[in-house]
């Protein structure tokens, strides 16, 4: 069993929190545009917002630790196939989902403490307010987490056919290496 990446795979913690963090992103995607619909007597009016800022400090935590963690366990190599059209795609759309991402974490902590209050994590743990916002920040705070989300999910669906056109079309290795599997 190997948790660290070489030059030839992923390793089990790599492709832990790629898939992991996958799937939370499209899980509070969904759970946004959701409770962006409830009305206010409806039960989940207030419940939803608390469990979507809970769920999005872990994920803060999460992509902080995969940061720290490309630099501890960098990548493998890229293919040798890969053309440097490729290389600089591949680095342009990781560069760009890791900005979006922290960009959707920043307006989404700007949001949740614009009143002053500290975000509670379940009942753990509370993040303080360090910042407070007027309401035309918040908006504006609003309006770029809302199309932030947006723009990582449209690029991680490019991410993910990009990921099955190595598999089926280039026939190479890409997919297999961030499922875990190691080339024969």
């Amino acid at each position: 069993m190997h948790f660290k990446n070489d030059t030839q795979a992923f390793g089990h913690t790599s492709v832990l929190i790629h898939w992991v963090a996958a799937l939370v992103i499209y899980g509070m995607f969904a759970l946004g545009l959701w409770m962006v619909t409830l009305g206010y007597y409806d039960v989940w009016y207030h419940r939803a917002p608390e469990l979507h800022k809970s769920i999005g400090v872990l994920l803060a935590a999460l992509i902080l630790f995969r940061i720290v963690w490309r630099f501890v366990s960098p990548p493998p190599l890229p293919l040798s196939t890969y053309s440097a059209a490729t290389r600089i795609a591949a680095t342009t759309a990781h560069l760009l989902l890791l900005a979006g991402l922290i960009g959707i974490l920043v307006t989404g902590y700007l949001i949740a403490t614009a009143e002053g209050q500290p975000i509670s994590v379940f009942g753990w743990f509370g993040v303080p307010a360090l910042v407070t916002l007027g309401p035309a920040q918040t908006d504006l705070a609003g309006d770029l987490h809302l199309w932030l989300a947006w723009g990582v999910v449209v690029l991680s669906v490019l991410h993910a056919l990009a990921a099955l056109k190595h598999h089926f079309i280039d026939g190479d290795v890409t997919l297999k290496r961030m499922l875990g599997r190691r080339s024969s």
